[in-house]
Formats: structure tokens, C-alpha cells, sequence
């Protein structure tokens, strides 16, 4: 991830001389705007996509923004990054609808004293998608393709 200088070629000019550097861009084959990312770098910025859910943890949201932004930057330079970005970042839409509809449905059933039963369920609950990221970041790390049920669908059909 870090930044790498630019290969020099040294070549002679007209006049004969050398020494020289010419300064060759080798991650732009004279494509404009394409760029080819090394399988480190797709590896690391999956798992980072993967990794995204858990800044959930501390803003409650942001996790599927930090997907999307890494999904807009890589959309044209790595499909397997802008797809494991796009399936992050549905993946953790579904489960903060899931995670708002329950803890709301619980607290509403406090009322009746049913919801106190449903806080250790909802604990759980809440857990799982973190592991489940964890668990996918790691499948990605190892060179491995993960696709989550049902977002890894949405994420195709981009």
C-alpha cells in the first residue's frame, strides 16, 4: 500500500548521450483512467471493505459509506475490490435494517415485559454480522473469494 516510485528506463538520445531517465508509467497501458491494481493491493482493499462493518461499532453508519467510497474508487481499476466493496456495503445495509427494526421491536415490547426476554437474543444478534465481516476479511486475506448470502447477488447485478 505503499507509494512506489515510478520505474526509470535510461535511454540514449539523438545526440548519443545516456543516462537519461525517462520516466515510464506502468500501471497506465496507455489507456486513459485505467489503471491495474496488484493482487496485493486488491487483497488488502478487499479486506478492508470487508473490514468497514466495524466502524458501525463506533458511528452506527459509516461502515457501508467507507464501502461505498472504496467501491467509487476501484469500480474501474479492480472488479474483485468494487465487488467485495459493493457486497460489504450491502451486506451491512441489510443488517442495520435488521438490527434497528429488532432493538425497536424490543423495546417496544418491554412494555409488556416480552422485550426484557429478547435483549439476550438481540446481544447476539448484534454480534453476528461482525463476526460474519471477520470472518470474510479473513476468507479474503487468504486469497479466497467470499460472497455474503443475498448481497453478494445485489452486488452483480451492479
Amino acid at each position: 500500500m505503499g507509494v512506489m516510485a515510478k520505474p526509470s528506463i535510461v535511454t540514449p538520445t539523438a545526440s548519443g548521450e545516456e543516462g537519461k531517465a525517462v520516466q515510464h508509467d506502468r500501471t497506465n497501458h496507455g489507456v486513459e483512467g485505467s489503471r491495474t491494481v496488484s493482487a496485493q493491493d486488491e487483497r488488502t482493499w478487499s479486506v478492508l471493505a470487508h473490514l468497514s462493518m466495524f466502524l458501525n461499532l463506533l458511528t452506527g453508519f459509516l461502515g457501508p459509506v467507507a464501502s461505498l467510497i472504496i467501491y467509487l474508487v476501484y469500480k474501474d481499476r479492480s472488479s474483485r475490490v468494487a465487488f467485495d466493496a459493493l457486497q460489504s456495503m450491502w451486506y451491512q445495509i441489510g443488517w442495520l435494517v435488521i438490527l434497528a427494526v429488532g432493538w425497536i421491536l424490543t423495546t417496544l415490547l418491554m412494555v409488556v415485559l416480552v422485550g426484557f426476554l429478547l435483549i439476550p437474543v438481540m446481544i447476539v444478534v448484534s454480534v453476528l454480522p461482525f463476526v460474519h465481516a471477520g470472518y470474510a476479511a479473513y476468507k479474503v486475506s487468504q486469497g479466497d473469494e467470499y460472497r455474503y448470502p443475498v448481497a453478494a447477488g445485489l452486488a452483480e447485478r451492479r
